[in-house]
């Protein structure tokens, strides 16, 4: 670990607890990743993003449950919020991949498609925060 924060520490700009904060990050945000990457190597092939719209939905049930864990509990460690809300949520969901198959849809006239995609995405993932916060609630 000694040599984790050293690299932390030259390439944020800060020492002690500061780079510690930027490790919890980059080491979240590579799990959420890696995450997001296997949900893409499932055989689904078909011209609805499914798989993005099953991930950020995922995404927003975690986040969800996260900001309900730490309203509920106050012994919840500062960095484990940075691992699991910036790093994990930030390197799984997918608003870029959101957006470019959203526009992909209506470039290819797809607009009934490319509509609902939005919608789902949109309202799914606003509902998905609110289950994950109140299932956060019902287990702590």
């Amino acid at each position: 670990m000694p040599m984790l924060m050293q690299v932390a520490e030259k390439f944020s700009g800060f020492s002690g607890g500061r780079a510690m904060n930027f490790l919890f990050v980059a080491l979240g945000g590579a799990a959420g990743a890696m995450g997001r990457y296997a949900i893409s190597l499932i055989p689904l092939k078909n011209e609805f993003p499914i798989l993005t719209l099953v991930t950020n939905f995922i995404g927003a049930v975690l986040i969800g449950f996260i900001v309900g864990m730490v309203s509920e509990k106050e012994n919840i460690s500062p960095g484990a919020v940075l691992f699991w809300k910036t790093g994990v949520c930030g390197g799984f969901t997918t608003f870029s991949t959101f957006s470019l198959e959203a526009f992909t849809l209506f470039e290819n006239k797809a607009c009934l498609s490319g509509g609902i995609y939005i919608i789902l995405s949109v309202a799914g993932c606003i509902a998905g925060v609110c289950f994950g916060k109140k299932l956060a609630v019902f287990f702590y």
